[in-house]
């Protein structure tokens, strides 16, 4: 073990003693609460050992929030959008402070590598520091003129919205998601993912020390066959945002149906790289194994399909082989791991179990394919894996199996490339290696997802819009397109003194 990773192990056992000792509770209206009294137990995906007890929301716990959020609702709605702006600058600032503290916390809860959570932690900040410099303005809207009339649209907060997140990144998606709620004058109850939810503490913790007011950011923590049903079906709630995966987003907006509430579903993908003949090798290389090896696979904007041309297959296979063959597994706290143990044993079960499907299909297995169990203990680790010789109607070309598992799939014609891209219930991203200009224009008009990159691995703006079609979502968040999500949007009509008015019974 290096002198590194044991003072990192030092540093985050000294951040996560206060949850071994204490029972992590729900934030509601400003205070700590343990609610209902009902617990459940939070280990770590490493070897399985004990992080803590967290409360399990109740219904009347999730209601007692959804009221707080309702309370304060008009209040927060109607502070200017500058004195948001110097609120959420602080909590910037504050999530800044504590960056090394979420990122080990954050590589003990759910698995992930330090080095990518490092980047995770500052990006919450970031995140909230671009969001907060758009309340000034988040409610000014268009002006549209006639003939006879002018029309001016104007915004408003929608109300108290729920935000739930994922256990992959949690607390980067967290932020990314709370952080326009909060800039566009919703309130929030947020409820984190039950595998992996200590950083949305630490979330909670910096918002009260920025001074955000009581009642405006509520957190509960639980399942979502109680909490999430009594959060997404309680009528105070005006608006969900869910980060998850496509059966979850049905159930969801099954839930919302009766009371109507606005939806935005960031859901699943089976995302493909399509690499032409004439791309960039090396770059190339990189990022597809990057897009899918980082964060453990657990993305959902990971390339897990593998589309590559004929004339360089063998070539680039080779490549790509020697390369997965050397990616580090390891503790996540060691600063070379490259790959960390999977987010939870249910999850572990679920990955694993394509390596048998893939060989029952008739893919072979270049690389990996196996548990490192037996060679690491009792952590959620596999091999960083590599199929081949595949089909795109096999179930690893299909499903989402999200972990650090690739597909290739071999094509010959542009045509065909498209077709094996748009074979699939998903349309979350896609990304496009070629030199020609005009190929990579038709391809992105042709492949079917709400998000593309040309010669690039994902790399997110945000500014611009994000979100998929088919299975992988409905709506988009992103600059502009989040503070349409939380806000109402409302047109006014004013005649000119020019304009009349049609008369009848005169």
């Amino acid at each position: 073990m290096s002198a590194q990773l044991q003072e990192n192990i030092s540093k985050a056992e000294s951040y996560l003693a206060r949850f071994k000792e204490n029972t992590l509770g729900h934030y509601i209206n400003g205070e700590w609460t343990l609610g209902s009294g009902e617990t459940f137990d939070n280990t770590t995906p490493f070897d399985q050992s004990y992080l803590g007890k967290v409360a399990a929301a109740s219904e009347e716990d999730v209601n007692a929030a959804c009221e707080a959020a309702a309370a304060a609702a008009a209040g927060w709605a109607a502070t200017p959008g500058a004195e948001r702006r110097k609120i959420l600058h602080r909590l910037g600032d504050e999530l800044e402070k504590r960056a090394e503290e979420i990122a080990m916390v954050e590589s003990m809860d759910c698995g992930q590598a330090l080095r990518f959570m490092r980047q995770a932690a500052v990006r919450g900040a970031a995140n909230f520091r671009f969001f907060a410099d758009q309340a000034p303005e988040a409610r000014n809207g268009l002006s549209l003129h006639q003939a006879e009339h002018t029309n001016f649209t104007v915004r408003s907060p929608i109300g108290p919205v729920a935000v739930i997140t994922p256990w992959n990144t949690p607390f980067m998606l967290s932020t990314w998601k709370i952080a326009p709620a909060l800039a566009s004058g919703c309130t929030v109850v947020h409820k984190p993912a039950e595998l992996s939810p200590l950083t949305a503490s630490i979330l909670a913790e910096c918002a009260e020390a920025a001074g955000l007011p009581k009642g405006v950011w509520n957190m509960v923590n639980g399942f979502g066959t109680v909490a999430g049903k009594a959060l997404t079906q309680h009528p105070a709630i005006k608006a969900v945002a869910l980060v998850g995966d496509s059966a979850t987003g049905k159930l969801i907006q099954a839930q919302t149906a009766q009371t109507l509430k606005r939806l935005h579903l960031e859901l699943g993908g089976k995302n493909p790289v399509i690499v032409f003949d004439d791309a960039d090798f090396d770059r190339a290389l990189d990022a597809v194994v990057f897009m899918i090896y980082s964060l453990n696979g657990q993305r959902c904007t990971s390339s897990s399909r593998l589309l590559i041309q004929s004339g360089i297959k063998d070539k680039f296979l080779a490549a790509l082989k020697a390369r997965v063959e050397n990616i580090k597994v390891g503790h996540p706290l060691d600063p070379e791991t490259e790959v960390g143990p999977l987010v939870h044993t249910g999850h572990y079960d679920k990955v694993t179990s394509y390596f048998e499907i893939a060989k029952q299909d008739g893919a072979t297995i270049a690389v990996g394919g196996k548990s490192l169990r037996d060679e690491m203990g009792p952590g959620n680790f596999v091999t960083p894996t590599l199929f081949v010789d595949a089909k795109n109607t096999m179930r690893i070309a299909q499903e989402e199996i999200f972990g650090p598992v690739l597909t290739a799939i071999e094509f010959e014609t542009e045509e065909e490339a498209v077709q094996l891209a748009n074979e699939t219930v998903y349309g979350l991203a896609g990304y496009i290696w070629t030199s020609n200009t005009g190929r990579a224009m038709r391809m992105a008009h042709a492949v079917e997802a709400g998000m593309l990159w040309v010669n690039s691995e994902n790399n997110r703006n945000l500014p611009s819009p994000f979100g998929g079609v088919k299975m992988s979502g409905i709506g988009r968040d992103g600059g502009d397109w989040s503070f349409d999500f939380y806000m109402e949007t409302k047109n006014v009509c004013i005649a000119h003194d020019t304009h009349k008015v049609p008369v009848l019974g005169r």
